[in-house]
């Protein structure tokens, strides 16, 4: 644990005799600890700068939707950060140029790291659909860009093809299946292209990382608000639809090595889409409603061609823990895709079921 938590908790007046400061949860980007304080708990984050370079501009536009949120929606479970004693969003630390932060933590809460089953998706897609909803008046365009071009696919497209141009042949050979898949299926790409230029797709304040960990659940189950809002920015419902879909459908995750495990639960599908179109059908455009399938397509095909371009790249981005582990990753979403169009004839209409409609 860093020794300089003491020194931050004081800036926010919780360190105390009998404070006490525990690792807390599973998140990969931000280090995270729960701080106890006489009789309140917090959540005390490490921002990643690596990833997130300008952590002002996260703290810009939380501060933002807290503010707006209050206003028009006081009911809404919004969780911001708390200020320090002089009044600041985050904190310094000169020591290790890293920024900290501190949340309240939500008592009687919980996160998942896993999807058990369709009930969770159905409470989750909800929460995000909810979130949206909310925001719908807010000025999406005054939004600060914390991740420059994160669900840009065409940018990620023209990535894998630069990594391709170094022409380093070792990796291509290996990658050679995997390459002329996503090579086959780049029609996903040209789809995302005439989406950007469509006028009836809205951008909106989108959350950019549905995973169900950002969901906080109450005694009950029931979702009661999403969390880790650092990737809120201007974006297209697909993002957090397909988000979801990508990484909730299969009860394995990307990092399975055995893709006979990986496959597509129906329920668990109809559950995402049936959530997030329960808060946001009378928002959602009819040039959009038809495009919930396509989402799941999009952000898997995405996430592949992240992998792939990675492995092609030496491992730059990702980092590898064994040889050969984009390439197995990006290979582990190729057959989540494929298992998903196999299954195209069956989902891709159920929005429309008068479940919904």
């Amino acid at each position: 644990m860093y020794s300089g938590i003491n020194s931050i908790l004081l800036q926010y007046s919780l360190l105390r005799e009998n404070t006490q400061i525990v690792p807390f949860g599973t998140g990969l980007i931000n280090h995270t600890w729960k701080v106890v304080s006489g009789d309140s708990e917090y959540i005390l984050q490490k921002i990643n700068t690596q990833i997130f370079s300008k952590p002002d501009l996260i703290a810009s536009n939380i501060e933002a939707l807290g503010d707006y949120l209050a206003i028009h929606y006081p009911d809404y479970l919004f969780v911001p950060a708390i200020k320090t004693i002089s009044g600041e969003g985050m904190v310094y630390d000169q020591d290790t140029d890293s920024y900290f932060r501190v949340f309240p933590f939500v008592k009687g809460s919980h996160a998942k790291t896993v999807l058990e089953n369709a009930n969770e998706a159905f409470e989750g897609a909800a929460q995000f659909g909810k979130f949206t909803k909310l925001l719908s008046g807010f000025d999406v365009h005054s939004l600060k860009i914390t991740l420059p071009y994160f669900h840009d696919l065409g940018y990620r497209y023209q990535e894998f093809e630069q990594a391709l141009q170094k022409n380093d042949v070792e990796r291509m050979i290996e990658a050679e299946s995997v390459i002329a898949f996503m090579k086959e299926q780049a029609g996903i790409v040209l789809e995302y292209n005439v989406i950007t230029n469509n006028p009836g797709f809205k951008l909106r304040v989108t959350h950019h990382d549905t995973k169900i960990s950002n969901v906080l659940f109450d005694e009950s189950d029931k979702a009661i608000c999403v969390i880790d809002l650092d990737t809120i920015m201007p974006g297209y419902f697909i993002s957090d639809v397909g988000d979801m879909m990508r990484t909730c459908l299969s009860t394995v995750s990307e990092e399975e090595k055995d893709f006979t495990k990986i496959s597509i639960r129906e329920d668990v599908y109809k559950a995402i889409v049936g959530g997030y179109y329960s808060q946001m059908k009378n928002e959602l455009t009819l040039e959009e409603k038809p495009y919930f399938f396509y989402a799941g397509k999009f952000m898997i095909y995405m996430q592949a061609l992240r992998f792939l371009t990675d492995h092609l790249n030496r491992d730059t981005y990702y980092g590898a823990k064994y040889p050969g582990h984009n390439l197995i990753r990006a290979s582990n979403q190729v057959t989540l895709l494929q298992r998903l169009l196999e299954k195209e004839s069956l989902l891709a209409d159920y929005q429309f079921s008068q479940e919904f409609v």
